[in-house]
């Protein structure tokens, strides 16, 4: 077995997963960069294994992607919807050639668009917040959470990554409030890793209006259950079908991801206080979400439990979402368990048994549809 990753070279991303590959005695994969595949090199050819990396963390390619003269500054918000598009046509190229890919372009495709995501989670009777559609404004927003009902609210940059962009936006009596990593500054937006409050309107408005440019996906904000002082929520990441590793991220604010200055919580404590039942159910609509991408190897499922514990719903599913350093589960780390799915034959066997689930309910859906009409 020969693999090829495509990624940033000196990311730790393709360290980790090739420090994996040489520990399971097999070759050293080849490395494509992806400044070289938006640059016109040929494709990995038929018969190759390719892993499919992130492309963040590197400017360079963020310009690439965004097809854009001159690259952003550091922690700028610019062209979130141009280097989603990029990544599709990236993506495509490396297709190209006929090789296996171990992230499947339209899984990813729909798992780096938050509207499509969300939408075939929900079309699979996956337990997620429910969406405002059509939100292109603060106006419409507004509008949109009075006819719901909604006080709170999550607004999403329909392609952002990394709690970039996003705004926990309350309503009340006494005015709004929006919780974010959004740093304004009088040239442009920012994110920063401090989380910050915005309770003048107008700036509010003014932060929704601008990101709506380039897509909103905007869900009701859950209560999501506490543990010492803390809100917390779980990063779950499924692989060949399996829930492997599980981190929990506790934070002070509605915000949990942990680069933001968040803590790892304890996992013992969260199941000891989920109870066995609770967390069996939560880690079955983790494989559930996971199986709406059955020809991806791995997703990080981003699970919250609601208050009280008798609830969860999936708050996201990452399509790079197995970056957990340092978390281990019967001695490998995510990128070992990668390899091991590889090796043991368990991605051939789930990914035969979910794409053929995928193709049964698509099939049930279009028949829905076809009585419909």
């Amino acid at each position: 077995m020969r693999l090829t990753v495509v990624g940033n070279p000196d990311n730790r991303r393709v360290g980790l997963f090739t420090a994996a590959v040489l520990a399971a005695g097999l070759p050293r994969p080849a490395v494509l960069p992806w400044a070289d595949v938006l640059t016109g090199a040929a494709p990995p050819p038929a018969g190759a294994l390719v892993r499919v990396d992130s492309p963040g963390e590197d400017p360079h390619v963020d310009r690439l992607l965004r097809r854009a003269a001159t690259p952003a500054r550091h922690g700028e918000l610019l062209g979130l919807a141009d280097a989603y598009a990029g990544l599709v046509d990236g993506l495509a190229r490396v297709a190209a050639g006929g090789a296996e890919l171990l992230n499947d372009p339209g899984d990813v495709a729909a798992l780096c668009d938050k509207r499509r995501c969300h939408a075939r989670l929900s079309a699979a009777g996956v337990a997620v917040p429910a969406a405002l559609p059509g939100v292109d404004g603060y106006a419409s927003l507004r509008a949109a959470m009075a006819d719901a009902g909604w006080a709170r609210v999550f607004v999403k940059p329909a392609h952002g990554s990394s709690a970039a962009g996003v705004l926990a936006l309350a309503v009340g009596p006494r005015g709004v409030r929006a919780v974010t990593p959004i740093e304004v500054a009088p040239d442009g937006l920012f994110n920063s890793l401090r989380v910050r409050a915005y309770d003048d309107e107008a700036t509010v408005a003014a932060l929704v209006d601008r990101l709506a440019g380039e897509g909103l996906h905007v869900e009701r904000w859950l209560p999501k259950v506490g543990l010492s002082d803390r809100v917390v929520d779980v990063r779950v990441v499924v692989v060949a079908g399996r829930p492997t590793h599980a981190v929990v991220r506790a934070a002070t604010g509605p915000l949990t991801n942990l680069h933001l200055g968040n803590a790892r919580g304890d996992l013992a404590e969260l199941r000891a206080a989920a109870g066995p039942a609770a967390w069996a159910a939560a880690m079955e609509t983790c494989v559930r979400a996971a199986a709406c991408f059955p020809r991806s190897l791995h997703v990080g499922v981003d699970l919250m439990f609601l208050l009280g514990w008798r609830r969860h719903a999936v708050a996201e599913v990452n399509a790079f979402g197995d970056l957990l350093p340092g978390v281990l589960a019967d001695g490998r780390d995510t990128y070992a368990e990668q390899v091991h799915a590889l090796t043991s034959g368990r991605w051939e066997r789930w990914r035969a048994t979910a794409t053929a689930t995928a193709a049964t309910a698509t099939g049930r859906a279009a028949e829905v549809v076809a009585c419909a009409t």
